[in-house]
């Protein structure tokens, strides 16, 4: 029963959240899909345990990789992204061992070890998806070398990044996509 409300909360918190986008109307456009070659900065990042993550090695990896930018304290797009990829990980089953989800923190001042694990442990979280943080300059690094700079976490916007296993590419979505089409995005990408 808590389950079922959980998921109607988080359906109805995107419905409410969509008229906050405004002049972009992300929640009502087809998300845009490209595909793209990014260079990702040699900075260390922290996770939800604490644990110092080298994100240049943490993202290249045999695994199809999943990344999206969110803060701890946010109520508009950030729970939605969030609920994807805890839908992603659920329709995976076992298999979601086979894909490495990301979220880096925008609002890293606030979004310590601690605001992340309870920001995880909200959206019933499992292994394999890891929330990172770290300094102001770092995290900066890492918006830009994905193209994803903002100066400010209120006008952030929906966007996840899909690397390809082994090639360095990745698929840019910007806009928010359901979990079925994050689902088929995912298996493009590891040819399943």
């Amino acid at each position: 029963m808590a389950k079922g409300r959980f998921v109607i909360g988080v359906l109805l918190l995107g419905a409410l959240a969509a008229p906050i986008w405004g002049s972009r109307a992300q929640a009502a456009e087809k998300p845009k899909k490209t595909v793209e070659k990014y260079f990702v900065p040699d900075v260390v990042l922290v996770n939800q345990d604490g644990t110092k993550i080298p994100l240049k090695k943490f993202l290249e990896t045999d695994r199809p990789v999943m990344l999206d930018f969110i803060y701890g304290t946010c109520t508009t797009i950030c729970p939605v992204l969030s609920a994807s990829f805890v839908n992603l990980q659920n329709r995976l089953g076992t298999d979601s061992r086979k894909i490495r989800l990301v979220s880096i923190s925008i609002d890293p001042e606030n979004d310590s070890p601690k605001v992340m694990k309870e920001y995880m442990k909200r959206y019933r979280a499992r292994s394999g998806w890891d929330f990172l943080s770290g300094t102001r300059s770092d995290i900066d690094r890492v918006m830009y070398a994905f193209n994803a700079y903002i100066a400010n976490k209120m006008d952030h916007y929906p966007l996840t990044l899909i690397r390809y296993p082994g090639d360095g590419r990745w698929v840019r979505i910007d806009g928010l996509m359901s979990a079925s089409e994050l689902m088929e995005e995912y298996r493009k990408v590891s040819g399943k």
